[in-house]
């Protein structure tokens, strides 16, 4: 599908290399190839992608192409994806997409404008201005519609810049459904296929708030007919209250919450939110599918619904996961816990201490982008960081120049860490930050 072009090396000096190579001997679902960044070019597997202002992924970042967490049985991420799959067992499933593609295909095909503040740098990894690694798993919608299959789900992992705490990676996985109905009958679709699945009755067994309503902010597109729109936001509300009772079956009192949101792609579109241990907890957004969507698909005689969530977020809450690095740990008394097609406690080894360290600095401007510093942060230290927080914010009154403090715990989740190891590593990202962004540290 991507046509990337490819840069030959140059004939008169050698690229500096950097080469990852994600061979492992111990987990059978890595992906097994190179991971390679140059002076001038980014290898991943076969495929060669010329360098330009645009690139910003880290060698941390690009390490992680190809784990596939979710494609490992044992895994939790896996385990949710298993068991959405099998809720909606007569749907179509593309769980193996390769996770580079296009701009186009990650915000232009989803109808994202051209000036969306989410294309920007600090937020997205561009291997160049025409390529990335997809920001979410949306960026294959168009491949699902075009493959002939009425309803669909696709899961793999997405990437995205980030602030560093124990809830936030940046790497983790999503999944999506997306269901159509001929524009013709969509009414009788829809009762033939609650009635097929269950769904209503499963829906049955959760508290539902929902007060939503069409509104000017949240409309109906004016080429879908308003009885079309009611039926398939049932079919909707059915498929994401089921799941949710089957996912939570052993929560009491279980509370549904619809809320009114907005997405480029869908419209009426809305966000869900369970009550769990109290709380309300954001769990995934969803909509009926913008139809120019479906008409680039070459399907205007179609109407669908289309939602997404995210993985992590239901395995840290289902499984009791404190932390959002541990998905990523190779230790076995974490993978251990766990069995295909069971939610089970994660149950915590020991938590070893923490190490903090503090770091100022004046900026050389008003500018500043902590996205960036996390992301040179997370590469220099790895999964050491913990968290990091800014802890102050200072305008010299006079001078007018801009100082900030961060702090930053370093805890690795299977072993010590000695004071000695952590100073060296802060001493690296002192100096990283200083030539990266040309501050003045104090």
């Amino acid at each position: 599908m991507l046509r990337s072009p490819v840069r030959l090396a140059s004939l008169l000096t050698t690229p500096k290399r950097s080469a990852l190579l994600c061979v492992s001997l111990r987990r059978a679902w890595y992906t097994t190839g190179t991971r390679e960044i140059t002076d001038t070019e980014i290898r991943i597997d076969d495929k060669v992608y010329p360098k330009d202002a645009w690139t910003n992924i880290s060698e941390t970042t690009l390490s992680r192409v190809g784990r596939k967490l979710h494609l490992e049985p044992r895994h939790p991420i896996s385990i949710i994806r298993q068991l959405i799959e099998d809720h909606f067992a007569n749907w179509t499933t593309f769980n193996d997409l390769h996770p580079v593609v296009t701009t186009k295909q990650n915000f232009d095909d989803l109808l994202v404008p051209k000036n969306h503040v989410v294309r920007n740098k600090s937020d997205n990894y561009y291997l160049n201005e025409t390529t990335m690694l997809r920001a979410h798993t949306s960026a294959h919608q168009l491949d699902g519609l075009r493959s002939g299959a009425d309803k669909f789900l696709i899961s793999g992992d997405v990437f995205r810049r980030d602030e560093i705490d124990s809830s936030h990676y940046p790497v983790f996985h999503q999944m999506e459904g997306l269901v159509t109905f001929d524009r013709a009958n969509v009414a009788d679709q829809v009762q033939a296929d609650l009635e097929a699945t269950g769904m209503v009755q499963e829906a049955a067994k959760v508290q539902v708030v929902d007060d939503t309503t069409i509104t000017p902010s949240n409309p109906i597109q004016s080429t879908h007919d308003p009885k079309d729109v009611e039926a398939v936001s049932a079919h909707l509300k059915y498929c994401i209250n089921s799941l949710v009772s089957k996912l939570f079956a052993d929560e009491p009192n279980l509370e549904v919450r619809w809320i009114e949101a907005y997405f480029p792609f869908t419209s009426p579109s809305w966000e869900v939110e369970i009550k769990y241990k109290g709380e309300w907890l954001e769990v995934l957004g969803c909509g009926v599918v913008q139809q120019p969507l479906l008409n680039n698909a070459g399907m205007e005689s179609k109407i669908g619904h289309a939602f997404g969530m995210g993985l992590e977020r239901l395995a840290m809450v289902l499984f009791d996961i404190p932390d959002i690095r541990l998905f990523w740990s190779q230790d076995e008394r974490f993978l251990q816990q766990f069995e295909p097609g069971k939610i089970q406690k994660f149950k915590p080894f020991s938590k070893y201490p923490p190490c903090i360290k503090d770091m100022s600095f004046w900026l050389p401007s008003a500018e500043w982008e902590e996205n960036n510093f996390c992301e040179l942060v997370r590469d220099v230290a790895g999964d050491l960081v913990e968290s990091v927080k800014l802890i102050d914010d200072f305008t010299h009154p006079k001078t007018n120049r801009r100082s900030l403090c961060y702090r930053m715990n370093y805890r690795s989740m299977d072993r010590n860490v000695t004071n000695e190891e952590i100073n060296e590593i802060q001493e690296r990202v002192r100096d990283a930050v200083a030539k990266e962004f040309a501050v003045e540290l104090r």
